[in-house]
């Protein structure tokens, strides 16, 4: 009996006792959630692009890696920095999602800042201590986000 067999060879997955399978919960988590809007942002940048530069650019010999990577590219940019900030900044923020799946446990594995913060306030009531560290987290937040759009010159077409 196939039925029998499988229930003998395949074991539960220890989600939540076992830390690295509680990360790995947490993750798929985070992307089963981030997906959504990740592909609506990008779907609504590639129907933005004009069917004209592809049909220019098949009838200068271009390939479909370099229509990709000369017109697709460039002019998803503008659509997907923003984006990226956005996503990361609410994966970052993402208190939810290990207070749902793991409440940062097990052993802390899985707590990240916002959880921490969360603790710190309503179980040990640190409330100053809090306050300084939101504004740390902010502030990490932020140097993140000038450093991404320096790098991916993500606001170059709002200054040019």
């Amino acid at each position: 009996n196939l039925f029998a067999w499988l229930s003998q060879a395949v074991h539960p997955v220890p989600w939540r006792q076992d830390p690295t399978w509680a990360f790995i919960s947490v993750v798929m988590t985070n992307v089963w959630l981030g997906i959504p809007f990740m592909m609506v942002v990008i779907l609504g940048g590639l129907q933005s692009i004009s069917q004209e530069y592809y049909e220019a650019a098949e009838i200068d010999g271009a390939s479909k890696w370099q229509q990709f990577r000369h017109i697709t590219l460039p002019l998803l940019r503008p659509v997907l920095v923003p984006a990226t900030i956005l996503g990361t900044v609410w994966t970052f923020n993402r208190f939810e999602v290990i207070f749902l799946v793991t409440q940062g446990g097990p052993q802390e594995k899985t707590d990240i800042l916002v959880s921490s913060l969360y603790k710190a306030i309503f179980q040990f009531y640190r409330y100053g201590f809090s306050a300084a560290f939101a504004l740390v987290i902010f502030f990490i937040l932020l140097l993140w986000s000038i450093l991404y759009l320096r790098i991916t010159k993500g606001l170059r077409g709002v200054y040019e």
